[in-house]
């Protein structure tokens, strides 16, 4: 998930690596056996309706669209918390991910309230972690105690109704993230406290655990670490092909050391930073970012990827400096 490792304990960062490591397989598995298209580039449904603008409808029909650029808040406290959410929202971003393991949801939240930007012009993620459990009722217990903690953080806020919620992590087997997504619906449909479900670091096979019952809510958004670094074959058509929208959670950490200089490049003929063409080829492939700073002219630099679109050339070119596509 988002935040950055430091301050998170072992075990967390295990799960990460080894949430990452299923993906991997997973996605090239899917490609080597022709379940899903083998391009990179643009996949069905989701890229066409988001090459050339800043926000989408999710697969939920709400009518609050969601924003393609997401601030996503770290490891740090809760003061922090709260003067960078508020440099956020005036620089103008909308779209917040304010994670459980950040351990801030209460500053952010009393910074939405100081804003005095009207609620329903904010898109409000919070999460839950609950992979630890094993089992279908374990797992349900667990959740639904992370989505009562997310309202009651939030309500330092007065924040009563939040936009998504999102698992941190799949659960270890079938039967546990059918218990976590239970959870997740009575949030929804019973006590009306949220209006999209989301997942993240899911595998096909994970998603297809949920949706397996036909009449299950479908995940709006898959969080993984789709970049320029990290594309492996089929990442974005298997969550494309289920009608769900990949967020990128780590759009630059790992690509601006190693392939800076070429984006900056390819940037010149933009007037663009390497960052603002690095988060550009993930809004082009058909992906968000949810992207992390904190200096004021970076969180400019990230919403300032909507003006300019890289040529097919261009595209190719980026895909091909990480062609294997492995962290």
């Amino acid at each position: 998930q988002l935040p950055s490792t430091s301050g998170i304990s072992s075990n967390d960062q295990i799960s990460r690596r080894s949430a990452v490591s299923k993906l991997i397989s997973s996605s090239t598995a899917a490609v080597a056996s022709g379940a899903t298209s083998s391009s990179m580039l643009m996949p069905p449904t989701v890229a066409n309706a988001i090459d050339s603008v800043k926000e989408v409808t999710l697969n939920s029909k709400n009518k609050k669209p969601f924003p393609l650029a997401s601030f996503g808040l770290q490891v740090y406290d809760d003061d922090t918390a709260y003067r960078l959410t508020l440099t956020a929202l005036e620089v103008g971003y909308r779209n917040f991910f304010a994670s459980v393991l950040a351990g801030n949801q209460k500053g952010f939240a009393k910074a939405v309230k100081a804003s005095g930007i009207p609620r329903d012009e904010l898109y409000i993620c919070g999460t839950v972690l609950s992979n630890r459990v094993n089992g279908e009722q374990a797992a349900y217990k667990k959740t639904k105690q992370g989505c009562l903690e997310n309202m009651s953080a939030m309500a330092a806020g007065n924040i009563d109704h939040l936009d998504m919620i999102m698992l941190d992590y799949p659960g270890p087997n079938e039967e546990s993230i059918r218990g976590q997504w239970q959870a997740f619906e009575e949030m929804h449909a019973n006590d009306k406290t949220v209006d999209d479900l989301a997942v993240s670091n899911f595998s096909p096979a994970q998603l297809d655990a949920i949706l397996v019952n036909p009449q299950a809510t479908k995940p709006t958004v898959n969080q993984l670490p789709y970049s320029v670094v990290y594309h492996p074959p089929g990442i974005l058509d298997y969550n494309a092909k289920r009608d769900v929208l990949v967020q990128s959670w780590s759009p630059l950490s790992r690509v601006l050391p190693r392939y800076g200089n070429k984006l900056d490049a390819i940037g010149k003929n933009y007037g663009k930073s390497a960052a603002q063409v690095g988060l550009r080829w993930i809004v082009q492939s058909g992906a968000a970012f949810c992207t992390q700073t904190k200096s004021k002219s970076h969180f400019e630099e990230d919403l300032n990827v909507f003006d300019f679109s890289l040529t097919d050339e261009e595209m190719n070119k980026i895909t091909e400096f990480a062609a294997a596509g492995v962290l």
